[in-house]
């Protein structure tokens, strides 16, 4: 692709996503304050901070594409990111285990060359294996959990606890791969040039 690919994330996972089909983005972390966001609907949640991430980023770059995304689990109703601690997120795996959440991961795709933006979100269902207690506080304390929306990596070590996912495998590691090929094509980029 003829442009800068930038992720406006600190991700690592969100950033092998990337790699994996073949984009090696320019890595700007935004250091947005999340917390200048508050709404009670995750599908806009999610979507506001995608793109007060990238907006935040777009404003110190020129001639770029732009990618922010964000992710948050809602579990009975509640509205889940990063666990504020160890015993903070080694309740909410007693809460989760043997349950059932929903993933949301917000996109926002900044085309400064054509001057758009696209935002979409994509929702994956995943259900909780039903872990001891012995189990959850072993997780905890890898230190995995405390990075991660929703308390678990599903490509990491938390992968061992998650069932059954119904949707987007890639959403739950923080970026829809078929969302941002959909966004792609509607911005008129064609994402096979970029193997070549």
């Amino acid at each position: 692709m003829s442009f800068q690919f930038v992720l406006a994330s600190a991700s690592p996972a969100r950033r092998r996503l990337l790699q994996g089909i073949g984009i090696n983005p320019i890595v700007h972390v935004s250091n947005f304050d999340e917390d200048q966001i508050q709404q009670d609907d995750p599908a806009r949640l999610v979507e506001a901070l995608a793109q007060a991430k990238a907006q935040t980023v777009a404003a110190q770059r020129q001639n770029a594409l732009i990618l922010g995304c964000d992710s948050v689990l809602l579990v009975q109703d509640e509205i889940c990111g990063k666990p504020a601690s160890p015993a903070a997120a080694i309740a909410r795996w007693q809460q989760m285990r043997g349950s059932f959440g929903m993933l949301y991961t917000g996109h926002a795709l900044i085309d400064q060359t054509q001057d758009q933006i696209l935002i979409r979100h994509g929702i994956t269902k995943v259900h909780f294996a039903n872990i001891s207690d012995a189990a959850i506080a072993a997780y905890v304390a890898t230190g995995e959990p405390m990075q991660c929306a929703g308390c678990f990596a599903i490509e990491g070590k938390g992968g061992l606890f998650i069932e059954k996912i119904e949707g987007c495998h890639s959403n739950v590691i923080g970026l829809s791969l078929p969302i941002l090929h959909q966004m792609l094509i509607k911005l008129g980029y064609d994402v096979s040039k970029i193997w070549s």
